[in-house]
C-alpha cells in the first residue's frame, strides 16, 4: 500500500482517513465535520498522507454530477463578476435588487460602476450599507423613474414569497437592450428564516425569465457541485443513500429584446414559460 502526500488537488477523504486514523477519531468523536475539514484547518500546514488510490477526489466527485443539468461558465458564482464588470461603461443605469450588505461589507458593483461612469442604485426591503431605495421587489416598478440597462441580484430570489412576481417587476424595469443577472441557490441549506421560500433550478430560472417577457436567455445553469447523501435519522429505506444532482448555486444572464405590454402570467404561453419542453414521460 503506498502513501503519497495530500494536496487539495489529489485529496480523497476515505483516503486520508485510513492513513489518518488519529484524524478519523477526531471525525467520528465531532471535532472535525470531515476529513477535508481538518485537512484545510491542519493537515495541510502538517503535510499528512494519504493511501496513493487511482482516483482523486474530483475523479470521484464527478460522479455525482447530473448529465442533464449545464454547469455555467462565464455566469458562474466564481466568474460572473468578470462578466458583470465587463458590461459596465459610463452612463449605463445599474440597478441591483436586494444590495445590502447583509453577510459581507462587499460593494464591488457600486464600486465598479463608479470605475466605469455608470451610475448604481441599491434597491432592498431593510436600510443598510449600500441601499438607496427602499421598498418591496413585489412592486419594484412602483419606486423607480427610470428603466435600467442592466439589473443584477444574488443570493436573494430565494427569499421571495412570490418570486414570479418580483420577475415581472425586473422585466417591466429594464430597457430593450438591458441585461439581467440573477443567481440564487439550487441546493443550501436553510437560512435566513423564516423568508427563506424556495430553492431554484436553471429551469426555474428560466421559466422566470422567459420570453413570455421579453427576456431572451444567453446562459443559465448551475454551479457549485455538492456531494450529499440521507443522513441516519432519515427513514430506514433511504438512510446513507447518496445523492447526486446537488449544487450550491443557479445562474441566468439574459437580456431583454421586447417590452411585453400588462404582462400577465395568466396570459402567458406555456411553450414560452417551458422553453418548448416536455415533461419526461419516463423516469
Amino acid at each position: 500500500m503506498n502513501i503519497v502526500v495530500t494536496s487539495k488537488e489529489n485529496f480523497n477523504e476515505i483516503a486520508y482517513l485510513v492513513a489518518n486514523p488519529d484524524v478519523a477519531m477526531y471525525v467520528i468523536g465531532g471535532t472535525f465535520t470531515s476529513g477535508w475539514n481538518h485537512f484545510l484547518l491542519h493537515g495541510i500546514n502538517e503535510g499528512r498522507m494519504q493511501i496513493e488510490t487511482p482516483f482523486n477526489q474530483k475523479h470521484i466527485d464527478a460522479r455525482y454530477l447530473a448529465q442533464d443539468v449545464p454547469l455555467t461558465t462565464s455566469a458562474s458564482h466564481s466568474n460572473h463578476k468578470t462578466l458583470i464588470i465587463s458590461l459596465l461603461k459610463a452612463g449605463l443605469r445599474v440597478l441591483e435588487v436586494g444590495s445590502r450588505c447583509v453577510t459581507s461589507d462587499s460593494e464591488w458593483l457600486r464600486e465598479a460602476c463608479q470605475t466605469s461612469g455608470a451610475s448604481y442604485v441599491g434597491f432592498d426591503f431593510y436600510a443598510g450599507k449600500n441601499v438607496d431605495i427602499l421598498g418591496d421587489a413585489h412592486k419594484l416598478s412602483e419606486y423607480l423613474d427610470t428603466k435600467f440597462d442592466l439589473i443584477y441580484s444574488s443570493a436573494v430570489f430565494e427569499h421571495f414569497a412570490m418570486p414570479w412576481l418580483v420577475s415581472a417587476e425586473i422585466a417591466k424595469s429594464l430597457s430593450i437592450g438591458g441585461h439581467v443577472f440573477i443567481e440564487t441557490h439550487f441546493s443550501y441549506k436553510s437560512h435566513e428564516r423564516p423568508w427563506h421560500f424556495f430553492q431554484f433550478s436553471d429551469m426555474a430560472l428560466r421559466a422566470l425569465f422567459s420570453p413570455a417577457l421579453g427576456i431572451e436567455c444567453i446562459e443559465a445553469g448551475a454551479s457549485n457541485p455538492m456531494v450529499g447523501r440521507f443522513s441516519s435519522l432519515a427513514d430506514s429505506y433511504l438512510m446513507n443513500t447518496p445523492i447526486d444532482g446537488l449544487y450550491c448555486h443557479s445562474e441566468f444572464f439574459g437580456i431583454k429584446t421586447e417590452d411585453v405590454p400588462n404582462f400577465s402570467w395568466e396570459d402567458a404561453s406555456f411553450d414560452e414559460v417551458t422553453s418548448s419542453t416536455l415533461y419526461p414521460k419516463k423516469m
